[in-house]
């Protein structure tokens, strides 16, 4: 006798009847097919279990399995309770099944009958169970929709997982759920809404509006985290903003399920309904009919572009223009086949780019010359002998900025609290947090301010030194503070490049300068050609 093995798959009735309390499906069905294989002395070696929800055989994986095994003959006969479990898919699914059975000479071994493909009635019977099947998951399809329209027309929620801010619960008295605001996160979505709305008040007076962006980085700086993630998107932003549940309204067929057939499968997908239906719902709503109003005005008409608190990478930003069309050069960022190089943004315009290092190198080697005699005071650093050790200095300004911070959380909580999204009781208490944070942070920078203004033990404090342009921007702590300095000193740099180099050769091109100081050195001109052999 050959091998047998148990395919078994729970189905959306198994998940109601567990619901009930019914027990569990599927170690219900594998205990009668075990009891029925020891009955007919069937030797069972493998069982298939398969638990997700599936129309078609594309998306049941087990069962592909399964199929396989089939065709290639490996089964005498396969278990299952009904041959329904098999298959309720589509006409071409249920010929992939039969098929396969058919011609590898599988059985299909049920409690009620057992399906001999070699027999020609058990073949026919077999197929028509499977069209009778397909019919009866259409009608109870059917069933289910009818019952989900007619529970959202009432008002009922009919989805599996509340939204944001709500939670689902089940009503007293009826079939069906509703949803009711979750303590925790209604205020959150209230904030929302309020933020996007009316936006933020600047500190110089008027108001900026918020783009979902920015409210997205607005949130995660007052330490609000989403449901199941980390942090704030405009992706997870968007959706809450355009759910009518917040208004007191439920959405049907707001998405509903498309299928279509690409390169040969069924692929499903869920466009977004601009003509779905809108009921009034049984929960109360988050936010007036006025804010919601707003917000999808606000939606419509696009968001404000926002920039992101990006370090500054290049050293000559600003400063460096075109002199053919006048335009601000800017950076093309390092890739893995090119350097950084410095170019004119100007569709159509002849200036050549040059790397941008050799240009900061040129740049600094003017400056030098220009101020020739000018020396910078202060400005030394620990490599130069300056006591003061750069990780001090670091710790000092990441002290700061953690300070700014708390005091901008500070500044948010009171505005929570005028907006009504704060209790007292919870204002008091993230003030309290706020006030030892920043509490703490005081303790640290004055350790660090004290560390900083001690000479070293045995030594006396050495006076400032001096320092020429070059120098002093090599020792600047980021490329903002060489930015800085380029820009105390020169008003703008003027470029001009004709051409472009061979192989391995760099084209001269021209730098202009126009310095905010006096000429100091005994040049006679101000323009400082650049045709200058590299490393001399």
């Amino acid at each position: 006798m050959g091998s047998f093995c148990i395919y078994l798959r729970k189905s959306r009735a198994d998940a109601d009847a567990e619901a009930r309390g019914e027990g569990e499906t599927l170690a219900r069905h594998e205990a009668t097919l075990r009891a029925l294989a020891e009955k007919l002395s069937l030797p069972v070696i493998t069982v298939y279990r398969e638990i997700v929800s599936g129309e078609t055989i594309a998306a049941r994986p087990v069962m592909r399995r399964l199929l396989q095994e089939v065709e290639a003959g490996i089964w005498e006969g396969v278990l299952v309770m009904e041959v329904e479990r098999l298959a309720r898919g589509d006409t071409i699914d249920q010929g992939v099944i039969a098929r396969a059975f058919s011609l590898s000479h599988t059985r299909i071994i049920t409690p009620l009958k057992t399906y001999d493909p070699d027999n020609e009635s058990d073949e026919e019977y077999f197929e028509f169970g499977l069209f009778m099947s397909r019919r009866e998951y259409k009608a109870i399809n059917r069933r289910l929709q009818r019952g989900r329209k007619a529970s959202a027309m009432e008002g009922k929620y009919t989805g599996s997982i509340a939204p944001y801010g709500y939670a689902r619960v089940r009503l007293e008295g009826q079939k069906g759920f509703t949803l009711a605001p979750d303590p925790e996160e209604a205020p959150v979505v209230r904030l929302i809404f309020a933020l996007y709305t009316r936006g933020e008040a600047l500190s110089g007076g008027g108001v900026r509006r918020l783009g979902v962006a920015r409210l997205a980085r607005r949130l995660n700086v007052l330490g609000i985290r989403p449901r199941r993630a980390e942090a704030w998107t405009p992706a997870s932003l968007l959706p809450i903003l355009k759910n009518p549940v917040y208004a007191g309204k439920i959405r049907w067929r707001g998405r509903p399920a498309v299928k279509a057939v690409r390169s040969g499968e069924t692929v499903v997908s869920r466009p977004r309904d601009k003509g779905c239906t809108l009921t009034d719902g049984l929960h109360p709503p988050l936010i007036g009919p006025g804010t919601w109003e707003r917000a999808q005005t606000l939606l419509a008409a696009g968001h404000p572009r926002g920039t992101r608190d990006a370090a500054l990478k290049n050293p000559l930003a600003g400063l460096v223009f075109c002199g053919l069309c006048g335009r601000k050069m800017v950076r093309k960022p390092l890739t893995e086949k090119s350097v950084e190089v410095l170019l004119c943004p100007g569709p159509g315009c002849r200036n050549v780019s040059a790397d941008l290092r050799l240009v900061e190198a040129r740049v600094l080697w003017a400056l030098d010359k220009w101020l020739t005699g000018c020396a910078l005071h202060g400005a030394a650093d620990a490599a130069g002998g300056d006591p003061l050790p750069s990780a001090l200095r670091a710790a000092l300004r990441r002290t700061d900025e953690a300070l700014a911070r708390v005091a901008a959380q500070t500044g948010s909580a009171h505005d929570l609290l005028e907006q009504g999204v704060y209790s007292a009781e919870t204002f008091s208490a993230r003030q309290k947090a706020l006030a030892e944070k920043a509490h703490a942070l005081e303790r640290a920078k004055a350790a660090i301010l004290a560390e900083l203004n001690a000479p070293p033990s045995g030594t006396r404090a050495l006076p400032p030194q001096a320092v020429t342009i070059s120098q002093a921007y090599v020792r600047a702590a980021s490329i903002q503070a060489k930015n800085d300095l380029l820009k105390s000193i020169l008003a703008r740099v003027q470029y001009v490049k004709a051409a472009r180099g061979g192989r391995g050769k760099t084209a001269p091109f021209t730098l202009t300068l126009h310095p905010r100081l006096p000429r100091l050195s005994t040049a006679d001109k101000n323009a400082v050609p650049t045709n200058w052999p590299i490393g001399k």
